[in-house]
This record gives structure tokens, sequence and C-alpha cells, in this order.
């Protein structure tokens, strides 16, 4: 019986089709594209958000240096004198000592790179003075956001 459905298909000029026809494929691919249009500015935030965290290590490193610099002589220093590199740990930021002072100092960590495309917090500022710890952050140099948007960027 078998035998017989398989030369009436022969006969009649059809084969039993195998594959997937370009219509299918074309749907598959409009698929992945649309999930991947969902699903890359996800990644790219935490992407962004990881690499943030590489200028808080180094920000926190330098700011254990100046302490110890303070400890040794009776003032905070400036980026030589402290020893502070002037890139992250991993390059995304450029790390300085915007200002210091006996009784306190300012640290910036300033987005370089791919990292320059995290609007949000492209700058990252720590001040210390006269015991007390600001930390800010912003879009530019003013390091303007506000409080909620500092735990984001600060990640508290």
């Amino acid at each position: 019986m078998q035998a017989s459905a398989r030369s009436r298909l022969r006969s009649s000029g059809r084969r039993a089709s195998r594959g997937f026809t370009l219509v299918e494929t074309l749907i598959a691919v409009g698929i992945a594209g649309v999930l991947s249009g969902i699903a890359y500015p996800s990644l790219e935030s935490q992407v962004m958000r990881a690499r943030r965290s590489d200028a808080l290590a180094s920000l926190m490193q330098a700011q254990l240096a100046q302490e110890r610099h303070r400890a040794n002589h009776r003032s905070y220093g400036d980026s030589a004198a402290v020893g502070v590199p002037p890139t992250s740990l991993s390059g995304h930021y450029a790390i300085e000592v915007a200002a210091s002072a006996v009784d306190g100092y300012e640290l910036v960590a300033t987005a370089s790179g791919r990292q320059a495309h995290d609007t949000t917090c492209r700058t990252l500022r720590l001040v210390v003075a006269g015991g007390s710890v600001v930390y800010a952050s912003g879009p530019d140099a003013a390091a303007s956001n506000a409080a909620a948007v500092n735990r984001k960027c600060w990640n508290q």
C-alpha cells in the first residue's frame, strides 16, 4: 500500500516539500528583529550601569588615597601628590582631583568613549568638605541631577 502511494506521488509530478519557504524565513527574521529592537535598549542600559561601577570604584580608591595623604600631610593633595590615575580602572571614565584644600577636596569622574552615551550619569562628583560627603551626578560638569537620580547614578 505504501509503495502505491509513493508511485502516485511520483506520477503526479509532486514531491514532498522539505525545509522552509521564503515567507516563513522572512517572518522569522522579522520576529527576531522586533525582539532584538525591544531587548537592546535594556541591555545597553545595564552595560552602562556596570561601567558606572568602574567609576565608583576608582572614586572610592581616590577618596582613600586622599585620606591617607591627609593623615600624613595635614591637608588634601592634588592628583599627582595623592597618586590618582587619570583614568578609571577599565578606562571608561577620566578621574581628576578638581579641588583640594586643608578641609576638603572634590573628585570628578567624567565618562569617556562609549560610556559618554550615558547622558543621565555622565559626570560623577564626590565632594568632601568639613567632614561631610556630598555625592552629585549629572549630564554635564554642573552635576545637577535630582536626589532620586543621584541615588540611581551612585547605586544607592
